[in-house]
């Protein structure tokens, strides 16, 4: 009973140019030359980039380099002489935001490869709940962003249907609405306070007296001081839509490669261009680091430092049930817990069904490295403020817990474009617990900075994200070698 986990701790857009149209050509126009080369083409003389990494090479005839002295064809060389002109960008990471960067991309007409050390969706995307929220972000960056990705999410299902064959699973979405519920008199002032300001800012936000609170959701505690109703609050399933979108990004060409571990970078004349996986190379003209909570360690791989960190997070889930939970409902403390910076255990109610009929109960934040423990201290914190809201659960059967890690930034803002320090490398990253809801719009925000829009003028919002944005700045310390 997930009342007992509280007893026991008592007693214990415009049309865009394409990858290949803008993307400058990486070899001159070849001269007509009889009797030279196959079909009387001669190739430029090949540029010798001191210390380069080997690439494979698509071509069996065109000149090698070994050190400063040219060679006979090679089966790898230190150079690659281009012939297409499509933009190669590689994904680290195939968790929802890689997927969705992948897709756009794509989309696009560059030549992407997404390359994750383990299983697609098998990261934070696998442990989250599918939220994809306005209710709990302040007027600002961040909820614009939400804002943007929101429409997109609304046109996501119609274009999938035209980019996957008949038949492909759907994305689970559910258009249920959010309530936030106080229980304090305190918490009611704050939360009546925030909502004002969200409805400034264009958020649809209801404040709803008792009788509106017990229509919404009839189960919920009577002692509750107010409530707020959001309907444009959705929820969808995290791994079916991850691999919903890396289906697409095949369908445009895009490769997705498992198992592949990103060691180190692969450098020319101060400029990244390709990664090392193990004992093998990928050349990109763009790397895009999209690995969620490892997104360091990839970075700090790369050879740059971004301040993104493991944020642990819990869930306890119910045994299935007749569906006595229509919506998305948290208490009011959820919106303070979700901007501390702290890393001490922090825990708020969150309680929504699922459409297996389960209920979820969240949420746990805690700066702990990456332990992967499920403690009882924790479950029994998120059951005892579940019971708050919905005083029924504490007869109702724990089957099971799981956890994730949330990539944490100090900021509290993604880091979306390109890192100054090193040419080519690109992130979007550090969405904390809001990558499910804010990936399409992410996607869109770094495919127009990478590709370019209609009548070149910049989106202002890029500016907001960047690595190296006056919030972010006092944390990047070092640079690529």
């Amino acid at each position: 009973m997930v009342g007992r986990f509280v007893q026991q701790q008592h007693r214990g857009p415009p049309r865009r140019r394409t990858c290949r149209a803008r993307h400058q050509r990486s070899w001159r126009r070849p001269r007509r030359s009889a009797g030279r080369g196959r079909s009387g083409w001669t190739l430029p003389a090949p540029k010798v980039v001191a210390g380069a990494e080997p690439v494979s090479s698509p071509w069996d005839n065109r000149p090698g380099i070994r050190g400063s002295r040219v060679s006979r064809p090679q089966a790898t060389c230190d150079i690659v002489l281009r012939v297409s002109t499509a933009l190669r960008v590689v994904v680290v990471g195939a968790g929802i935001v890689g997927a969705a960067v992948a897709r756009v991309l794509a989309r696009a007409g560059c030549e992407v490869t997404v390359v994750d050390r383990g299983a697609t969706a098998g990261g934070t995307s696998a442990g989250g709940e599918g939220n994809l929220l306005v209710s709990d972000k302040e007027p600002g960056p961040e909820l614009r962003l939400a804002q943007r990705s929101l429409a997109a999410w609304a046109r996501i299902g119609d274009e999938l249907r035209d980019e996957l064959p008949a038949g492909f699973p759907g994305l689970e979405l559910e258009r249920k609405g959010g309530l936030v519920v106080a229980t304090t008199e305190a918490g009611a002032r704050d939360l009546l306070a925030f909502a004002d300001t969200q409805r400034a800012a264009g958020v649809q936000a209801e404040s709803v007296d008792g009788g509106r609170a017990r229509e919404l959701e009839p189960d919920l505690t009577p002692r509750h001081t107010t409530a707020v109703y959001y309907p444009e609050d959705l929820q969808v399933q995290p791994v079916a839509a991850t691999e919903a979108l890396l289906a697409a990004a095949r369908r445009h060409g895009a490769r997705v490669r498992q198992g592949v571990e990103v060691t180190g970078p692969v450098l020319a004349s101060g400029r990244l261009v390709g990664v090392r996986a193990g004992s093998t190379t990928l050349p990109a003209d763009a790397v895009v680091v999209a690995a969620g909570p490892w997104s360091g360690l990839v970075a700090e791989r790369l050879g740059v430092v971004l301040p993104v960190r493991p944020r642990r997070g819990t869930v306890l889930v119910t045994s299935r049930m007749p569906a006595r939970i229509r919506h998305k409902v948290y208490d009011a403390d959820y919106v303070g817990a979700v901007g501390s910076g702290s890393a001490d255990l922090q825990v708020s109610s969150v309680v929504e069904s699922t459409a297996a009929g389960t209920v979820l109960i969240g949420s746990s934040r805690e700066r702990r490295g990456f332990d992967e423990r499920i403690e009882a201290r924790v479950l029994a914190a998120l059951a005892a403020k579940a019971l708050l809201l919905f005083p029924f659960l504490a007869d109702v059967q724990a089957m099971r817990a799981y956890g994730g890690f949330r990539p944490f930034v100090p900021d509290h803002l993604p880091v979306i474009g390109a890192d100054p320090r090193l040419p080519g490398l690109w992130h979007a990253t550090g969405h904390e617990g809001a990558g499910i809801g804010l990936s399409l719009a992410t996607a869109d925000l770094l495919r127009d900075q990478l590709l370019g829009t209609a009548g070149g003028d910049p989106d202002p919002a890029a500016a907001e994200f960047r690595p190296d944005r006056p919030t972010l700045l006092p944390h990047l310390e070092g640079s690529a070698p």
